[in-house]
């Protein structure tokens, strides 16, 4: 979907239409964008920037509230349209999804082209479309012709395309793989091809491998439809720091109502494996602590932040609650041992 927090909100408010909007947090220090549209984009707004950055550089940008319950709904839609189509559907997150047509008789492109037809017909919302032979290929493809638009990479294009691509744009490559990338004076995929499958693999361990194949557009992911969910959580962002203990714990408990709502919804029959609670400090390093066997109330998850202000004692922006299911793929620890994550 195109801006799609941002969509509904123009369409929900005529209004906006041509104006910069953006949704999120309206808190001038703290708040943090969940979405732009193109055109805030014009002006260098992003999602997750910093809400006093962003009127900064547009002083006269409109900031609706996240309103997720309505953006939840017109995904719902949204999926019921895919579901005429393949039951193959692996969604990615509320405004993205990868859909496997590939056993309907019909070219791929009219029906990426017929879906989004549909979307615009049922939720008055634009959406972006890419086609190719794998997921990869689709992502990238996805964004080659946004806004309102749609490009397709065929088998025969794929040698051609992936050459003069960027590193950056392919799957799995962030911002410290693309500068160790740089480091070794490689900048696109055609850069990449150069390199032997054993070279990438002294350079980047396992990845290294799935470097040399996704460099020439290999990528044999199957679309998954069922993805298992491995955790839950909930967190808030505070408009001024929480310094002491006894203010982690209080807000603790708001955060803790939010999270036993959520999981009654889900109503999953997986037993909860761990609990535990993240940290962010006001200079934006983070840390978690989680601990296996404890029961799910909220006295384990103020032991758990008592351990961690222990450990850590200086104020906090960001305080989030969560819990890891079981997976019987996944060998249990011991329940008293303890993680730590310091980023």
């Amino acid at each position: 979907m195109d801006c799609f927090y941002a969509a509904i909100e123009v369409r929900d408010h005529p209004e906006l239409r041509g104006e910069p909007v953006a949704v999120g947090g309206r808190s001038s220090r703290r708040g943090v964008l969940t979405t732009c549209n193109y055109e805030a984009r014009a002006f260098g707004i992003h999602s997750a920037m910093p809400t006093y950055q962003a009127m900064q550089r547009c002083p006269h940008l409109i900031i609706k509230p996240v309103r997720f319950e309505v953006y939840k709904n017109e995904s719902r839609r949204i999926r019921a349209i895919f579901a005429d189509y393949t039951s193959a559907i692996e969604p990615l997150s509320l405004d993205e999804a990868y859909l496997d047509v590939s056993h309907l008789d019909r070219p791929a492109s009219a029906i990426a082209l017929e879906i989004r037809k549909r979307i615009r017909q049922t939720t008055g919302l634009n959406a972006s479309a890419g086609i190719a032979p794998n997921k990869m290929l689709a992502k990238i493809a996805s964004d080659w012709r946004k806004p309102n638009g749609q490009y397709e990479i065929t088998p025969d294009q794929i040698a051609d395309f992936m050459r003069e691509l960027p590193v950056s744009k392919i799957w799995g490559v962030g911002k410290k793989s693309a500068a160790r990338l740089a480091s070794l004076d490689i900048a696109t995929c055609g850069d990449l091809q150069q390199k032997t499958r054993l070279e990438l693999q002294k350079h980047f361990g396992k990845f290294g491998s799935e470097l040399y194949e996704l460099s020439r557009g290999i990528d044999h992911r199957d679309v998954v439809s069922n993805r298992i969910r491995k955790s839950m959580s909930c967190e808030r962002t505070y408009a001024t720091d929480l310094h002491s203990l006894d203010d982690r714990q209080q807000h603790a408990a708001d955060i803790f109502q939010e999270l036993s709502a959520d999981l009654a919804r889900f109503k999953s029959d997986r037993p909860i494996h761990k609990l535990f609670v993240k940290c962010k400090y006001s200079d934006f390093t983070r840390t978690s602590i989680e601990r296996s066997g404890l029961p799910f109330t909220l006295a384990s998850f103020q032991d758990l932040l008592a351990e961690s202000y222990h450990r850590r004692s200086d104020p906090i922006r960001l305080l989030g609650l969560g819990v890891r299911f079981t997976d019987p793929e996944t060998q249990t620890r011991s329940p008293n041992q303890l993680e730590f994550d310091w980023g």
